[in-house]
Parts: C-alpha cells; sequence; structure tokens
C-alpha cells in the first residue's frame, strides 16, 4: 500500500481547520498512524505535476488532481469521494 503526501497535508489542513480530529499533535499522530499501517510513501514527481494539469477530473481540488495523476505510477486510488470512483482514466475504489 502507497500513501500520497497529499493525502497527509489535506488531513492536515482539515485539522486545522477544526473539519476533525487527530488523535495528538499532528507529527505524532503521522508517526503513529505509519506504525499502525506500514505504508510506502508515494512519490510526487515531475511527471505527476505534469500529468496533474492534463487530468481530466469532475472538480477542481487540486489536491484531487495530483491524487489522480498518481496513477501514472499504475496505481489504484482508493477514495471515498463518489465523484472519483469509477472516473475513466485512472482506477479508483471505494474504501
Amino acid at each position: 500500500m502507497w500513501l500520497s503526501p497529499i493525502s497527509v497535508w489535506e488531513t492536515l489542513l482539515l485539522h486545522r481547520g477544526g473539519r476533525i480530529e487527530l488523535d495528538g499533535e499532528p507529527h505524532v499522530w503521522i508517526e503513529s498512524a505509519f506504525r499502525a499501517a506500514p505504508m510506502k510513501e508515494a512519490p510526487i514527481t515531475h511527471a505527476i505535476a505534469a500529468e496533474s494539469v492534463r487530468v481530466d477530473l469532475p472538480q477542481r481540488d487540486p489536491a484531487d488532481r495530483f491524487l489522480a495523476a498518481a496513477m501514472v505510477l499504475d496505481l489504484t486510488l482508493v477514495t471515498a469521494d463518489e465523484r472519483l470512483i469509477g472516473h475513466e482514466g485512472f482506477r479508483a475504489i471505494a474504501n
């Protein structure tokens, strides 16, 4: 399993904005989450950056553009966002 730094970034922004709560300080939460569910860190490469402006999505969320563009790594996106599930151009399944 891979985890994008974009997903961590989005989680921290939601926490800072008071939309979600984390168990402990953010940096501690990140470390404990990776220990509980070891994952590889998905890279953000130049190819992903270039693909992020080409990918056709039903919404304008820049974070989603990077997550979808990461599919150049031939990964399957696991998401709760129904707008991304079943979208043509990359594989996405519900979490």
